[in-house]
């Protein structure tokens, strides 16, 4: 009986600890992960606001601290499916967020849609970075109604935009593969007032 209970014991602290490793694995990596969007319509404009969750590796906060760049990539695309050939691009929302630290305030600054703003912890600065509203999606052709498109959105970080000294120096490692997954998904529009674009994504 005492055997049973000790190797019962046993097992709940190693499934504990694999549980503590990992999520120490995965702050230690840095994650992106897109936890709700929305499209939605103003006058005779579509926008998209999108909410994510955003950690940096211990290697990308040494390197924020040193006064390095970081440059973040938000994405949609709107594509009209072909039978007959390649997907067409019919619409987009590109931003490039730019992370810096003010080593002489001790304050983080994010740069977007041109304008800057100053946080005074990582923290808070990576939740206003993963919480974008109102980020208009520009038309090629014009979204016609009643019609399905296919949406694509992802946020990851451009390591391309970083100099080629630093990128030989830091870029060796998998600390810097930061990204989230894509969101696909099925869209007509207009979209509906209010409604839940994420049932569809896949």
């Amino acid at each position: 009986m005492y055997a049973v209970i000790r190797n019962s014991w046993l097992s709940i602290v190693f499934l504990l600890l694999i549980a503590l490793f990992s999520s120490t694995t995965l702050a230690a990596k840095g994650h992106i992960e897109i936890e709700s969007f929305q499209l939605k319509e103003s006058g005779e404009r579509f926008y998209i606001d999108v909410q994510a969750d955003i950690g940096l590796s211990k290697t990308m906060k040494q390197a924020l601290k040193k006064g390095v760049d970081l440059y973040f990539v938000t994405r949609l695309l709107i594509m009209k499916p072909r039978w007959y050939w390649l997907n067409e691009e019919v619409a987009r929302y590109k931003e490039r967020t730019t992370l810096s630290y003010q080593a002489l305030t001790r304050q983080y600054r994010l740069v977007q849609h041109g304008q800057s703003q100053n946080f005074p912890t990582l923290k808070a600065a990576l939740q206003a970075l993963g919480h974008q509203s109102d980020l208009l999606i520009r038309e090629h052709t014009p979204l016609l109604p009643d019609t399905t498109y296919t949406a694509v959105l992802q946020v990851w970080l451009d390591v391309s935009r970083l100099s080629k000294p630093f990128q030989l120096e830091w870029l060796d490692t998998q600390d810097w593969n930061l990204s989230s997954e894509k969101k696909v998904w099925q869209v007509t529009f207009p979209p509906a007032p209010e409604a839940d674009n994420e049932s569809d994504y896949r």
